[in-house]
């Protein structure tokens, strides 16, 4: 399922107009994107947790060359499934 394919679904489920589903998801992804920038976790009781994670600058291997470079620390975002959700996968 892709975002077009959850706005129909969001959209036939609520009665609501896609573009109306459309803005409002659009605003949930801005917000969990720029909770996570603060450094801040969002969680969806349920559902699950969105949060960031540091990953420690490394060294690593060119494949094509064999030649050492550095690889930069960098913030991650993670998401962590919640019981709910695993318990309606399995």
């Amino acid at each position: 399922m892709n975002k077009n394919d959850l706005i129909a679904a969001v959209a036939e489920k609520t009665t609501v107009q896609k573009s109306e589903v459309e803005k409002i998801i659009d605003t949930t992804l801005d917000i969990i994107t720029n909770t996570l920038k603060g450094g801040n976790e969002v969680r969806l009781v349920g559902f699950g947790t969105f949060v960031v994670t540091t990953r420690k600058a490394g060294t690593g291997r060119n494949p094509r060359t064999g030649e050492e470079i550095k690889i930069p620390a960098s913030r991650q975002p993670k998401f962590r499934a919640g019981k709910q959700l695993k318990d309606a996968v399995n």
